[in-house]
């Protein structure tokens, strides 16, 4: 099974349209620091794709991975659908760009699928009238995509954030409007972890890391305090959602102490870490835990 990075920002990429912070002026200047919304490409058979969450860079993002490439027939396409850790904006805008194909297929928590119809009224409004939804429930029991592909995808609940617009919304299964994906080939037993989003980190969420092979997770801040002394927030990291990377509650330390390889995505423009040469790269490093790049290839 092949894993691709299509992209390790938080909101807003990197640059971000309406910012000129450190990280987003590095990334004008410096091409190679751009960063697009993150989202992976994870091969569930021969010709066959799934993306994991659906961001606003989604064309950029296949256009730039020839394996979700269209052929030969005119509109065949080996993209088969999308896996959601969740209903923020940044990680389902980019359905609406899906619209051209005769069905899409979600695989989504209950909660998660519950606000983008009657929240974001998503089928009603921008979908249904172009395209089919074909929804499929995501728990987590490690199941299959089809019958005959080596892919597994399970869930498991890390936190209970909506997402703003989701705020007033009755819905069922309140732990898991945020999940980690397990995704695990059947062939060879490995296995990869991916958490874009970390509020917490359960009890569940620890076991499934000291048994996956390859751990991705949330490093939107490099700090608790970095939205305050950045100038751009007025909450801490954790009450934004997000359990830095550094410091007593931080993440590299519980990363560090795994076997499983071990990477940060959906970095914030304002983390240092958008600095190819920031002293934090150092401190990772010497922890043996390493920050995903757009583009990369993991084979399990």
């Amino acid at each position: 099974m092949r894993v691709r990075v299509l992209g390790t920002a938080a909101g807003g990429g990197v640059p971000q349209w309406n910012c000129a912070c450190p990280g987003c002026s590095g990334a004008r200047a410096h091409p190679g620091w751009r960063r697009r919304h993150a989202s992976l490409a994870v091969q569930a058979a021969e010709g066959r794709w799934y993306l994991v969450n659906a961001t606003p860079d989604l064309g950029e993002q296949v256009e730039d991975c020839p394996e979700l490439h269209p052929g030969p027939e005119p509109r065949r396409t080996p993209l088969a659908g999308v896996i959601l850790t969740d209903a923020e904006l940044d990680h389902t805008l980019g359905i609406a760009r899906l619209r051209e194909a005769d069905g899409i297929e979600i695989v989504a928590t209950a909660p998660v699928r519950h606000a983008l119809l009657t929240g974001l009224h998503l089928g009603e409004v921008l979908i249904t009238p172009y395209a089919r939804l074909d929804w499929r429930p995501l728990d987590p029991g490690d199941r299959p995509l089809a019958e005959d592909s080596p892919l597994a995808v399970g869930a498991v609940p890390v936190s209970a954030k909506r997402p703003r617009y989701a705020a007033g919304l009755d819905a069922p299964d309140e732990d898991a409007w945020v999940v980690a994906l397990r995704l695990t080939d059947r062939t060879s037993g490995r296995s990869l972890l991916y958490a874009p989003a970390l509020a917490a980190w359960p009890d569940a969420f620890q076991r499934a890391a000291e048994s996956a092979d390859h751990v991705i997770v949330d490093g939107t801040f490099w700090s608790d305090d970095e939205p305050l002394t950045s100038g751009f927030g007025s909450r801490t990291a954790t009450a934004m959602g997000h359990l830095p990377i550094d410091g007593p509650g931080g993440t590299a330390r519980r990363l560090a102490a795994l076997e499983a390889r071990t990477l940060y995505t959906h970095l914030n423009n304002t983390n240092p870490l958008n600095d190819p040469a920031a002293p934090q790269h150092t401190v990772l490093r010497e922890l043996g835990v390493e920050v995903a790049a757009d583009g990369m290839v993991i084979d399990l």
